[in-house]
């Protein structure tokens, strides 16, 4: 009876683990159950990691920054190790075919070691057709879940490697972090305010890469910037509050790009949510601050809709996103969008001086407050 548990336990392992290594890198979707080994492994460890990281004043950014790729040999591990006790048990349920002499279960388990990794020293030997082919089974799927897991990287590192190239192309235009309104000014100094359809194309395109390989492969998300201060999720939120400007508040500019766009981020913030990857948020954009940046857009030169008219519009449009992103910011300890721009990595309550009155026009404001403060759009520290 004791041999006959070992191996029925064994094989229960084994399953676990192969199927685990199927859903995490062969199936491109999401996969939801209470049988993944992996999901519990990555997500426990970076509950873990955050609360070290984000504990006290500041956060250990290279700490967080090397999770994830730290997670993806965690993962290898953690699978080699179930292989190794799985086959470790079935083989020390018919131990009476490995010899030379009596196999306790240690012997078991090292045999099953030596085979998973092909290592072959010879001092215990399959001696029984049954032990043979446990010991070649053993073999191939180790194998297999090595070659499987090299794969997997140069997935990730491809997805990863375009994903940051368009976060790092916006923070010169939008600033670290980035911000829609520091954005739409760098684009109207630079003349380029035509250019915000081919803007939104592009963004658009980048969104679907990003939704299909971070829902396909959900580690993708723990993997940080290079960059300081920006992030994926920031980039995002920066796209989509231009969008949420341009399709509520400014004038005179194609809003059917900026509309799609804004769908497809909205679409792609929750689907990740919906996996289970948000914590609790920050507050949202009040009247005053999107009173400060109408005025800031005035100034740039924009033509505008009236603020009473604009503020209810952008709100509702803003709200199809704003909260599960900032959740997605809080999860992952990474900022958000600022709203101000400019860096704010110490004081996030600091005061951002206010833009010099515009002069009175239809739809502009011509009174502006003397200063206003600026809303935290991610706490990493709250996460």
């Amino acid at each position: 009876m004791i041999q006959a548990a070992a191996v029925v336990l064994g094989i229960l392992l084994l399953v676990v683990v192969m199927w685990d290594v199927f859903e995490t890198i062969v199936v491109p979707r999401p996969t939801p159950g209470v049988f993944r080994v992996g999901r519990y492994v990555v997500r426990g460890t970076w509950r873990a990691v955050r609360a070290l990281a984000t504990r006290g004043e500041g956060r250990h950014e290279r700490l967080l920054g090397l999770f994830a790729p730290a997670a993806t040999i965690l993962l290898l591990l953690t699978w080699l190790t179930g292989l190794v006790v799985g086959y470790g048990l079935v083989l020390y349920g018919i131990r009476d075919e490995l010899g030379p002499g009596p196999v306790d279960l240690g012997t078991a388990i090292y045999f099953g070691a030596t085979s998973v990794l092909t290592l072959g020293f010879g001092d215990v030997l399959p001696v029984g057709g049954i032990a043979r082919f446990v010991s070649a089974a053993a073999a191939l799927t180790g194998l297999g879940v090595v070659a499987l897991v090299v794969t997997f990287l140069f997935s990730l590192f491809g997805s990863y490697q375009r994903r940051e190239v368009a976060v790092v192309t916006l923070q010169a235009k939008a600033g670290a972090p980035p911000s829609a309104v520091v954005l739409l000014e760098s684009l109207a100094r630079l003349e380029l305010v035509d250019h915000l359809p081919d803007f939104f194309g592009r963004w658009e395109v980048w969104i679907a890469e990003v939704l299909d390989s971070h829902i396909a492969y959900p580690l993708l998300g723990f993997f940080r910037s290079s960059h300081d201060d920006v992030s994926w999720i920031s980039a995002l939120g920066t796209v989509l509050d231009t969008a949420s400007l341009v399709v509520t508040t400014i004038e005179g500019v194609p809003r059917g790009q900026a509309e799609l766009a804004k769908k497809m981020g909205a679409h792609l913030v929750e689907d990740i949510t919906n996996l289970g990857f948000r914590a609790q948020g920050a507050d949202g954009v009040d009247r005053e601050s999107f009173d400060a940046v109408y005025a800031r857009l005035a100034a740039a030169g924009y033509r505008l809709v009236p603020a009473d008219d604009a503020w209810p519009m952008f709100s509702r449009a803003r709200a199809s996103y704003a909260e599960r992103l900032e959740a997605m910011a809080a999860y992952w300890a990474v900022p958000a969008a600022a709203w101000f721009g400019g860096r704010r990595a110490m004081h996030p309550a600091a005061a951002v001086p206010a833009p010099a009155p515009a002069p009175a026009a239809a739809g502009r404001p011509a009174d502006v407050p003397a200063g206003v403060r600026e809303v935290e759009t991610a706490r990493p520290d709250r996460a």
